[in-house]
């Protein structure tokens, strides 16, 4: 007699199995950003002053508004962290082309140079993990990944090759 499958087994949705994604997620992030923390802490920098100088350096001339939206941080919370880049010389802000009150904002050489010394490390440990699971896989964790984020980020990630 034949084995009639109806589909994936759906023993990946058990709630040790669900447990265990959560924890995977914590560890992973932990282990993610423990280096460039530490590079951080030796500068008097954070966490969040690590975040901005990320997405600053990935979209040059980025707007505070857009900023904001990306990091779903208050304003208040963003203007600490930026004065702190801004005095310390790893961000230039500009005034906006057709919106003088637009802030535009820019990695400085310094802050070039400090976002690529954060990101070196992360850029390494994504690269060997993607290396020994494989494009299959990198595909799946991109999936889930994109799952994971809300709906409205989600056009922000076009398929490999679309970009």
């Amino acid at each position: 007699m034949a084995d009639i499958k109806s589909g994936p087994n759906p023993l990946f949705l058990r709630e040790e199995d669900l447990r265990q994604g959560i924890e995977l997620l914590f560890y992973a992030y932990r282990d993610f950003t423990a280096e460039p923390d530490a590079m951080l802490a030796k500068i008097g920098l954070g966490r969040a002053h690590h975040r901005v100088v990320y997405f600053v350096g990935r979209y040059p001339g980025i707007t505070v508004t857009e900023l904001l939206g990306i990091l779903q941080i208050t304003k208040q919370s963003l203007s600490r962290v930026l004065s702190d880049l801004v005095d310390q010389e790893y961000i230039a802000q500009r005034p906006g082309t057709k919106d003088r009150r637009q802030r535009l904002l820019t990695l400085t050489d310094k802050g070039v140079d400090l976002e690529r010394s954060l990101s070196d490390a992360q850029r390494a440990r994504i690269a060997s993990a993607y290396r020994a699971a494989g494009a299959a896989a990198v595909e799946g964790f991109r999936t889930v990944m994109l799952g994971i984020i809300d709906a409205e980020d989600r056009a922000k990630f076009p398929p490999p090759g679309k970009r």
